[in-house]
């Protein structure tokens, strides 16, 4: 009986106790007892599980290189007369003898020192310091396309290189030369130079296929670190972020910082579906939104490259802006769609066609056109002297206008010049245009009505009109007085419509703010 008490009185303590690892061979009673160790056992989450990258990795990692480029140095002349140093916009030369700038170079060996003698010759015929040397400029990212050495990067990687080295995945160096660049996309062509060897290539994935929330796998050299890979989603399509007129970037959220320009996106077939060339940071380091170009349009660029190493666009030669859902209302258009006219440029291929401002581009050949960089993108597509059919809405009715494109030139001026008026406006009666919170009075050169004043608590404030712009039509009708606009207006509102579209110049151009005219 006692016994049996002890053996009960055993068990409660051993279950009971927080000592860990205790083995011992104890009696109680003459019964030997064993006390083994109990441990918990670890943690085991069955859930599903993320599937690894490595074999992407693996796969695509030799088609990846890192971009050196190099430029040449300018000449500097060794003359005594490039020795200069402006001091308060006066030279070096100009200081008077005991200034302590003209002591410091004389004592430590500029003009007039005592190591002067030493130096080579100045002049024309003393040998420029830094003739014909190169120096590191840039590094980014790259990857091959092809068995024979054709690589992908970044414009901007190579601008003004005068010689590349390409630095494979396993370190091997080898020379590339340029084969062509396109600054409207940011994307260059290289090709390795007398290629011994067969390359690990990758191939552009159907980018339409791509959605938002996609794994991407980013491959490149951020830092010059070579051979950095980090994984991410598709987080946006369609990003414009102001560097072009081809705006259409692939928004991801994978780590990428400096050095990964060129670099590619892939998805998990290892295609490559977008190329990294800009990021979006406030510090200059990785905050989760880079901007990579798509597949769709890096291979049309690409193959246009290889085969002739410059990229030729169809121009169309119309400055354009979006259409607003207030636009819309005020020309009749049942949707707030297409790229509206401000003005074709003069000689154009718009302008010989017939396109006139206040035209809204609503498709190109048929297919709908659904705002001004879709209209940009669709017109590039074309080789120039290519015919296609515009259409246009135009005074409550559409119309299809054949066009002839010309070649969009390789720099185009800024859609407006200064001006060196600055005489003072001569002197003109002020009106109020009724219920816009508009002072006017008529332009100086009898074109439109210049604005004086802006109520501040008016629609026209809103829409950011101000005092110095001038109104130049109403609904595409040229006015020069109130009147002139008080009549387009009530025939606006005739016609059912609540807003009217007015043409408004400006330092920075034309453009066009639809103003809501029932009020009052």
């Amino acid at each position: 009986m006692t016994e049996t008490k002890d053996r009960s009185h055993l068990k409660t303590i051993l279950k009971n106790s927080t000592v860990a690892g205790l083995a011992a061979a104890m009696m109680v009673g003459a019964v030997p007892l064993v006390v083994l160790n109990a441990y918990a056992d670890p943690v085991s989450v069955a859930a599903p599980q993320v599937p690894s990258f490595s074999d992407v990795v693996s796969a695509v990692q030799p088609a990846v290189v890192s971009v050196r480029v190099q430029s040449n140095i300018q000449n500097t002349s060794n003359d005594e007369s490039n020795f200069s140093f402006n001091f308060g916009g006066r030279d070096f030369n100009d200081l008077p003898d005991d200034h302590p700038l003209k002591r410091f170079f004389k004592e430590f060996g500029g003009p007039g020192g005592p190591n002067e003698e030493a130096r080579p010759p100045r002049g024309p015929k003393g040998p420029g310091r830094h003739e014909g040397r190169l120096r590191p400029t840039s590094q980014g990212s790259g990857f091959f396309i092809s068995e024979d050495g054709y690589i992908v990067t970044n414009n901007h990687v190579v601008d003004d290189g005068a010689a590349f080295t390409i630095v494979m995945n396993d370190g091997k160096e080898l020379d590339a030369k340029l084969v062509g660049k396109d600054s409207r996309t940011d994307l260059a062509l290289l090709k390795i130079e007398n290629p011994k060897q067969k390359f690990t290539y990758v191939k552009f994935a159907d980018d339409e296929k791509s959605r938002v929330g996609d794994w991407v796998v980013a491959v490149g050299n951020p830092f010059g670190l070579g051979g950095t890979v980090t994984a991410g989603i598709i987080s946006a399509r369609g990003r414009d972020i102001g560097s072009g007129p081809y705006d259409d970037y692939l928004q991801i959220d994978a780590a990428v910082n400096r050095g990964n320009s060129g670099g590619p996106d892939f998805n998990l077939n290892g295609e490559v579906v977008g190329i990294n060339t800009a990021i979006f940071s406030p510090s200059g380091g990785n905050v989760g939104i880079a901007f990579a170009i798509p597949a769709s349009v890096a291979k049309d660029v690409i193959a246009k490259l290889k085969d002739g190493g410059t990229v030729e666009r169809g121009w169309l030669g119309v400055q354009i802006q979006p259409v607003t859902e207030d636009i819309a209302d005020s020309l009749g258009l049942s949707e707030a769609s297409g790229a509206l006219v401000v003005s074709p440029q003069a000689g154009s291929p718009g302008e010989k066609a017939g396109i006139k401002q206040g035209d809204v581009v609503t498709a190109v050949n048929g297919d709908p056109v659904k705002d001004p960089r879709d209209l940009a993108r669709r017109i590039a597509a074309f080789a120039p002297d290519t015919t296609v059919d515009v259409a246009v809405w135009r005074e409550g009715k559409s119309t299809e206008i054949k066009v002839k494109l010309g070649e969009l030139p390789m720099e185009q001026a800024s859609a407006t010049e200064g001006t060196e008026e600055d005489a003072a406006p001569a002197p003109a009666v002020e009106q109020e245009l009724a219920n816009l919170g508009l002072s006017v009075r008529p332009a100086e050169d009898g074109k439109g009505l210049a604005i004086v004043d802006v109520d501040p608590d008016s629609d026209a404030a809103d829409k950011g009109l101000k005092a110095g712009e001038t109104i130049t039509s109403v609904n595409n009708q040229q006015v020069s007085s109130v009147e002139d606009v008080q009549k387009v207006v009530d025939q606006a509102k005739k016609d059912g419509r609540t807003r009217a579209l007015f043409q408004v110049e400006s330092e920075s151009g034309s453009r066009f703010v639809a103003l809501p005219i029932n009020q009052g």
